[in-house]
């Protein structure tokens, strides 16, 4: 706090070059009181000209985890009440005139408790997002969320248990931090979950190949077995996407930040160093449980625009000494693949975009690069080296399993194949390289969906 009353908040960790940026709290007057030392969530948004970086919002006090209501504000003579969209939820909740946040009448408003539960009367609420119309787009995601009890809020001790967590640091761990692991994500993701590095392998014996390193956030640093968020990440199974925001299986103090690899920040991973020779074949690997630090997060088109030639101020620098490197590996486990055989199904994923207005811009195919393949291809991989050292060590773990389809399934796929005037093999045993002659001589004609949705239904469910 300043001698003139103002609150002055830093971040938990820093480091970025130059000097620690400094944070202004603007408080609204429904804000619990906060003294120092207190740890907060806020918004925050960058000032230009100020004595300070950052003006910051409150979002929640850290320690406290105040409850959640999803409901349509009605405006009265002092502030107003709000009718909760959860049809179990009987009750009401009052709102104090300084507690509205600007909300108008029949507005959808996402409110979190505000003070200690009253034993009389309705209990109170600071409405904490307006999210206007509960007809309009954005507000279905969050309807659903609710009615479908999806658990988009954590519970206290989970919570506290996340808002615990110090970084992770170099004690019991190997120093990775000069490995030029980089992430290739979307250019929306929000957090980033492995990392890669390759260079060419230095051994005389192993010419031509190619030594991989995958590495993913180290969770289990932070989810203890038999803990809070082991339980509450046990009852949830995953994380919950919709187009417009994500149901998180870990509080964001962890998906968000500590078992995020952000750029320029030490993080706790666990990765694997695979050894390809030169026709990608796998001939060595070994774990490592290390402290990484990422020297960029990039998105796949950057990536792939930079290997077509387009650099950008980004991808430039790293073009040489990291990106042709893992193109080189994926190149060589390419021709792997192709001794291999998997199933080449071609059944592009839709993206759907929303505009400002929350409404649908459009329904486009993702478009598939090089640079999603490789990571594809890089983190089975690295699955593969998991599971034999797992089997190695006869521990026991989950397989997922696909059996031989069913013949049945294969001649209502071969009667599928002619009608469109292409041939699947009969009479001999069927193998995955059959039903990719199939899928490729379907590829660019107007049958290519048809073709590879009646194979996909023709393979036998993994379990």
């Amino acid at each position: 706090q300043t001698s003139d009353g103002e609150l002055l908040a830093k971040p938990l960790e820093w480091h970025g070059e130059g000097v620690e940026p400094v944070v202004m709290l603007i408080p609204r007057a429904s804000d619990p009181a906060l003294g120092e030392g207190d740890r907060i969530l806020a918004r925050l948004q960058e000032v230009k000209g100020e004595d300070h970086h950052y003006d910051a919002r409150l979002i929640r006090r850290i320690g406290t985890n105040p409850r959640k209501i999803l409901g349509v504000f009605r405006k009265g003579a002092e502030g107003g009440r709000i009718v909760p969209i959860d049809k179990g939820d009987g009750k009401e909740w009052t709102v104090a005139a300084d507690a509205a946040g600007g909300a108008k009448d029949g507005e959808l408003v996402e409110a979190e408790q505000a003070g200690p539960k009253a034993r009389m009367g309705s209990p109170r609420a600071r409405i904490v997002e307006r999210l206007g119309d509960p007809s309009e787009p954005r507000a279905v995601s969050l309807i659903a969320i609710h009615q479908h009890g999806i658990p988009d809020d954590f519970p206290d001790d989970v919570i506290a248990q996340a808002d615990a967590a110090k970084p992770q640091g170099l004690k019991g761990r190997e120093d990775l931090r000069d490995l030029p692991l980089i992430t290739i994500d979307p250019s929306d993701a929000r957090d980033h979950d492995d990392a890669c590095y390759a260079h060419a392998d230095e051994d005389p014996k192993n010419e031509g190949g190619h030594v991989l390193w995958v590495a993913i956030a180290d969770v289990a640093a932070y989810v203890t077995p038999g803990s809070p968020l082991d339980r509450e990440a046990r009852k949830r199974g995953n994380s919950t996407y919709f187009p417009d925001r994500v149901v998180p299986m870990l509080p964001d103090r962890l998906s968000g930040d500590l078992c995020s690899l952000h750029e320029g920040v030490p993080r706790a991973c666990i990765a694997v160093r695979m050894v390809l020779d030169a026709k990608g074949n796998k001939i060595g690997h070994s774990f490592h449980r290390g402290l990484m630090r990422s020297p960029a997060s990039l998105h796949y088109e950057e990536v792939q625009d930079a290997i077509d030639g387009n650099p950008n101020d980004r991808t430039g620098p790293l073009l040489e000494p990291v990106l042709k490197p893992l193109y080189a590996a994926y190149a060589a486990l390419k021709k792997a693949r192709a001794e291999r055989q998997p199933l080449e199904l071609d059944l592009p994923e839709r993206k759907i975009e929303l505009g400002a207005d929350g409404k649908v811009k459009s329904v486009n195919f993702r478009e598939r690069l090089d640079a999603h393949k490789l990571i594809e291809e890089f983190i089975i991989l690295a699955n593969v080296a998991a599971a034999e050292t797992l089997i190695a060590k006869r521990r026991p773990l989950l397989f997922r399993v696909h059996e031989e389809p069913a013949p049945e399934k294969l001649e209502s796929l071969r009667e599928n194949a002619q009608a469109a005037g292409l041939n699947l093999a009969k009479g001999q045993v069927l193998q995955t390289r059959h039903l990719n002659a199939l899928l490729n001589a379907a590829a660019g004609t107007e049958d290519a969906e048809l073709i590879n949705l009646t194979t996909l239904r023709s393979m036998a469910q993994a379990y």
